[in-house]
């Protein structure tokens, strides 16, 4: 794939444009990483609001119809519901159980079980489990086969 960059003068004139004969994992990824730097949603904790990136979180949690967004800072709570976030976040967040959606750049490596599970060690040192319904796409998007 060729790549070409070209300086503007101004910010208003920047601009991507990416040309692909078909839309791969890979192109999807690199609209993820243009546009969903900026992506934001609001959390809260101890009374306060804040806005996140997606790509400041590691992993969201749904427990007891309360959702959690845990990020290097510490969790959050949301008013999100999993679905939704998992819509509104796209690229790289895929469920990885009935509760959990996982962040896959956040994945510093993966172990497999006996039981067809998956251990996931995150970079905050973190390990989750990918349940065995969703082991073959989580691979698939690892790059794991």
């Amino acid at each position: 794939m060729q790549v070409h960059l070209e300086k503007v003068n101004s910010k208003d004139e920047e601009q991507a444009v990416i040309k692909a004969f078909e839309i791969t994992d890979e192109i999807k990824g690199a609209i993820e990483l243009l546009e969903g730097e900026s992506k934001g949603f609001a959390v809260s904790r101890e009374g306060k609001t804040y806005i996140i990136r997606a790509s400041a979180v590691y992993y969201i949690e749904s427990v007891d119809k309360k959702t959690f967004v845990y990020t290097k800072q510490g969790c959050y709570d949301c008013k999100y519901r999993l679905y939704e976030l998992e819509t509104m976040l796209g690229g790289y967040f895929m469920r990885c159980s009935k509760s959990m959606i996982i962040n896959l750049r956040k994945v510093r490596n993966v172990r497999s079980q006996i039981s067809g599970r998956i251990d996931a060690t995150l970079l905050n040192d973190e390990v989750v489990v990918i349940s065995r319904g969703y082991v073959k796409e989580v691979k698939k998007r690892l790059g794991l086969g």
